[in-house]
């Protein structure tokens, strides 16, 4: 589901978490790191939005595990929210998601049933079924 540009209110379109075992949190200059079909996807849907700047990575207590990440379009940069500029596109995630999202890799996953956001995340301790939510 694609919505308005609006700060923090509607999701953007759907994403999963995944818990990536075994995989070492590298050094980074920054806390999120875009695959290049994840830059693609947010490249495409900010086009036809010139009022916005880039998408918001949130982090709200939902679904049968605990927490479960948000994705909106966003027209502003928060005084708290960490910048990730990668190949041209901007992510903005707010101060409650950062700790959970260090180390990990943001992919655009497409097959014939879903299009969706996919999160590689290391700090993970386990996901529900569907793979919506999560805790850390």
């Amino acid at each position: 589901m694609i919505v308005a540009c609006r700060n923090m209110s509607t999701a953007v379109v759907r994403a999963t978490v995944r818990a990536v075992s075994k995989r070492r949190i590298l050094a980074t200059r920054s806390a999120l790191t875009l695959t290049s079909a994840a830059v693609d996807k947010i490249r495409s849907l900010l086009q036809g939005r010139p009022e916005c700047i880039g998408l918001k990575v949130g982090v709200r207590t939902r679904g049968c595990n605990g927490l479960t990440y948000t994705l909106d379009y966003t027209k502003e940069k928060s005084q708290s929210d960490e910048e990730v500029q990668q190949d041209g596109v901007r992510v903005f995630i707010e101060k409650k998601a950062q700790l959970t999202l260090l180390g990990t890799e943001m992919d655009f996953v497409e097959s014939k049933l879903s299009s969706e956001f996919v999160f590689n995340n290391p700090n993970i301790k386990g996901t529900c079924g569907c793979g919506e939510s999560f805790n850390i």
